[in-house]
């Protein structure tokens, strides 16, 4: 079923658990996630982001991401990721996005907090959450970002004070912070500042987002869900899943691309399941994994043989 951030993410914050974001480029990432998250009964985020565009266009993008949320057996967001610009947040509500980060996290932090809260206003004309990036999340090289080393990343982390007034003046539903974590694969493991996270959770009232998931030690993950985190962006995971899936199966040239597309699917729907899990959200979408489901009907298939055999 299709939803917006609200929907799925108090549920999460309330729970002390996390919903996934993953970005859907292409058909086969999108069949993953759905599959992980039907399968553990898990609501999720799936989407692009506008640096993504080249792989996969916006509106493309749209022609599968929002039937198949619809069809979902679980909550679905679709979400438009750091949108840089905002003809790209008008168009993406336009099409049906139930979600839309506007980063302007680069900006003054007056000319961040006027234009997310212009985009905010509209975003919930639509009926669509909005997300704010307060601070600034860096980038490792190689991310799909870009690569902007900074030098001395606790400059631009984000500050609790400054996050009650952000929030408040703007109206965001869902507040993305900085706190030692980047886009892409990290080279050295990450200092994330938990301290700072369970400050920020307890200043403001919305749900937080952790960008840069991939890479995180699966302590790290369960610190920060535990400290404040109710959404975590995953893409570098099972991206690379994916291809390590499809190499496997190039075995010579006497292959063709529907060779490789099962596996890809299939390891991007395990590397989902993998987070989903992680994070804490299995069983949380209101549909009962199927694990558990097979387990019920086994138990009242055995009931009724027991009772047939008295």
């Amino acid at each position: 079923m299709l939803v917006n951030m609200n929907d799925v993410l108090y549920d999460a914050k309330k729970g002390k658990y996390a919903v996934g974001l993953f970005n859907a480029v292409n058909l086969e990432l999108a069949r993953g996630i759905i599959a992980a998250a039907e399968q553990t009964g898990s609501p999720v985020i799936m989407g692009t982001a506008e640096v993504l565009f080249p792989y996969g266009p916006l509106e493309e993008v749209s022609y599968y991401l929002l039937p198949m949320a619809k069809k979902a057996k679980v909550p679905v967001v679709i979400h438009l990721d750091h949108g840089l610009k905002k003809e790209t947040c008008l168009k993406a509500l336009e099409l049906g996005f139930t979600s839309i980060m506007y980063d302007c996290s680069t900006d003054s932090y007056d000319d961040n907090v006027k234009k997310v809260k212009e985009m905010a206003d509209i975003a919930h004309s639509f009926g669509a959450t909005i997300e704010g990036e307060l601070g600034h999340v860096g980038d490792n090289e190689g991310s799909a970002e870009g690569s902007s080393h900074l030098a001395d990343p606790s400059k631009f982390f984000t500050d609790p004070k400054m996050a009650k007034d952000y929030v408040q003046k703007t109206g965001v539903d869902a507040l993305a912070i900085a706190v030692g974590n980047a886009h892409g694969a990290y080279k050295l493991p990450p200092k994330l500042d938990f301290e700072r996270i369970r400050t920020i959770a307890k200043t403001v009232d919305v749900p937080l987002v952790l960008h840069g998931g991939s890479g995180l030690t699966d302590n790290d993950f369960k610190q920060a869900i535990k400290e404040g985190i109710s959404k975590v962006n995953i893409f570098t995971d099972i991206n690379v899943a994916a291809v390590k899936a499809e190499f496997s199966r190039f075995t010579d040239m006497n292959k063709g691309i529907i060779d490789l597309i099962p596996a890809a699917v299939e390891a991007i729907k395990q590397e989902s399941m993998k987070k989903m899990e992680l994070f804490g959200s299995v069983g949380k979408g209101g549909v009962m994994p199927k694990a558990d489901t097979d387990a019920i009907v086994r138990r009242v298939v055995e009931e009724v043989l027991r009772t047939m055999g008295k």
